[in-house]
């Protein structure tokens, strides 16, 4: 599903605007994006959490020169779904078609 789809779905179920449901999607994105790069993480209960996890400093190799880098520690965002949510999707029966069907 895309983000355009996403918000026609919205704006069917809400009957609001699809501009408006446009605009309230970017501005969630926005804040989400504004957040992380702070260093601030963000919740939503029932759905999870927007995180900033640590990587830390190690050595890579390229194999094709047979030499080592260095990977300095750095930030990366992440999600990390919440329990309800993952067990709603564990237990989903469209799934479970899915997986039937292939």
């Amino acid at each position: 599903m895309t983000k355009a789809e996403v918000i026609t779905e919205i704006a069917q179920k809400t009957g609001v605007d699809k501009a408006d449901v446009a605009s309230s999607v970017e501005a969630f994105f926005k804040v989400i994006k504004n957040s992380l790069t702070e260093g601030e993480n963000v919740y939503v209960r029932g759905f999870g959490s927007f995180i900033v996890k640590k990587r830390a400093r190690k050595v890579a190799r390229i194999i094709s020169k047979n030499t080592a880098i260095i990977i300095d520690e750095h930030y990366i965002p992440s999600f990390k779904p919440a329990k309800t949510f993952v067990e709603k999707v564990k237990t989903s029966s469209k799934l479970k078609k899915k997986d039937k069907n292939a």
